[in-house]
């Protein structure tokens, strides 16, 4: 679906009638596209006096990356990123020196530029005083997402105490998070909880050689994950009912793949499911995409209503899963497996209690079986998606849809491939220090944390 808007204003006297008149101007995203650059121009690396050392060493990684790399920056300079280290931080009155060396350099950043700020958990803090300063930066960067424009955005990575800057999670997340690839994600914190994982041997292909199964697959936001996977590298069985065969083999053979037409709530399809994949090795990749929507306010709502968005949406992927875990040859080395939640199931939607409910269960359950993933050396996490432009949010009324676009940071609705490419990384080798999280990719929508 188009937007129709963003396109207006970004384009010849519509722009400037816009400008004028003082209304929302979206900026065009900076997407990613093959060969290239990670970053629209230099990068800038400041940190606390605390913290130095762990900046250098991300620095010196991203000059591996033949990335032009600066330690000072001024108001005549236009850098593409700025990545702002306070993992030394101890008190909050440690956070302002960094914060404020990076404001005469703000209104420059390019467009689509990236801030990624790397700090610690409050969790493991030493103190109070300690604690507040991790909190503290994570509020610096949620506020900070919603000041800045033209399709910046501004992210973190939480890196557990213990953890150092050079392992694989902190690295993959820092490239991402540079990269085009996560244009739709905007003040959200992502939390490395330990070394797990490894860097893959090509950046552009970290998932050859994998099998990633998709439900949902035959359209929208499922079509655009196994074509990214696929992509990515991996072997793709696409997963769709079989009212949608013709789309879902559409798809399949676009990708190379094989479609495997299944109701994902019958009770066999997780045999089902094992026993397509059996001929290309393991499992490595489960993604549980499919999801319906029957929405009512809860005064009009009926057990039908309820027990079909429940039943796809979270029952489903639980038994899918718990199967998966049980079969003593079906998962990989490595497996992962993500779920898609939604925003709605963060801060609650007007007339989908039964939706939100779902999406929220879905947040539970990667969150309790993180442990049992990780003792089989693999992660379980969850996406949320916000406003995506897909054909369900196309049955919005006209007026609804536009003020639903306009309710995030950056303005706009999402696209399927935004959701897709969140879900590659969290598929890939260098995500496997991140587990038992749900990041959103919402374009930091107003609704929820």
């Amino acid at each position: 679906m188009t937007d129709r808007y963003l396109a207006l204003v970004n384009s010849g006297p519509t722009a400037v009638l816009a400008k004028k008149l003082g209304l929302p101007r979206p900026a065009v995203l900076r997407r990613h596209r093959p060969g290239a650059p990670l970053v629209p121009g230099p990068v800038l690396v400041v940190a606390d006096p605390a913290s130095v050392a762990d900046a250098d060493a991300l620095a010196s990684t991203m000059l591996d990356w033949d990335l032009d790399v600066r330690r000072h920056g001024g108001k005549e300079d236009r850098f593409g990123a700025v990545v702002v280290v306070l993992t030394g931080a101890t008190s909050p009155a440690d956070l302002g020196g960094p914060a404020l060396e990076i404001t005469p350099v703000l209104r420059g950043l390019a467009r689509g530029g990236r801030i990624v700020m790397v700090s610690r958990p409050a969790s493991d803090a030493a103190d109070a005083t300690q604690a507040a300063a991790r909190t503290g930066a994570i509020g610096m960067l949620r506020s900070l997402a919603k000041e800045l424009r033209g399709g910046a955005t501004a992210n973190g990575l939480v890196v557990s105490d213990g953890v150092g800057m050079a392992v694989p999670s902190v690295l993959g997340g820092l490239r991402f998070l540079l990269s085009g690839r996560s244009a739709y994600v905007d003040g959200q914190p992502i939390a490395v909880m330990s070394d797990g994982g490894a860097v893959p041997a090509d950046w552009e292909r970290p998932l050859e050689g994998k099998v990633a199964v998709v439900t949902g697959a035959a359209r929208g936001i499922g079509a655009a994950i196994a074509r990214t996977l696929a992509r990515d590298g991996a072997r793709v069985v696409a997963v769709d009912v079989p009212a949608a065969g013709e789309a879902l083999a559409a798809v399949a053979n676009e990708v190379h793949g094989t479609a495997l037409q299944l109701d994902v709530t019958a009770a066999d399809a997780a045999d089902r499911i094992l026993a397509h994949v059996a001929r290309f090795g393991r499992l490595d990749i489960m993604v549980h995409n499919a999801g319906i929507l029957r929405d009512k306010l809860l005064a009009n709502m009926t057990p039908d209503r309820w027990d079909s968005v429940l039943g796809v949406n979270v029952l489903a992927p639980l038994r899918i899963t718990e199967r998966l875990l049980a079969a003593d040859d079906g998962l990989g080395a490595t497996p992962r497996i993500i779920g898609v939640a939604s925003t709605s199931g963060v801060a609650g939607n007007r007339g989908q209690t039964n939706y939100g409910a779902s999406k929220a269960g879905v947040m539970g359950m990667v969150a309790a079986w993180a442990p049992a993933l990780a003792q089989r050396g693999g992660t379980i996490n969850a996406v949320a998606p916000g406003f995506i432009e897909t054909d369900m949010t196309a049955k919005i009324p006209p007026v609804n849809r536009q003020v639903a676009r306009r309710l995030s940071s950056l303005q706009q609705g999402g696209q399927p491939i935004d959701v897709a490419e969140l879900i590659a990384f969290l598929a890939s080798p260098q995500a496997g220090g991140i587990n038992g999280q749900t990041v959103r990719v919402c374009g930091q929508n107003v609704v929820g944390a």
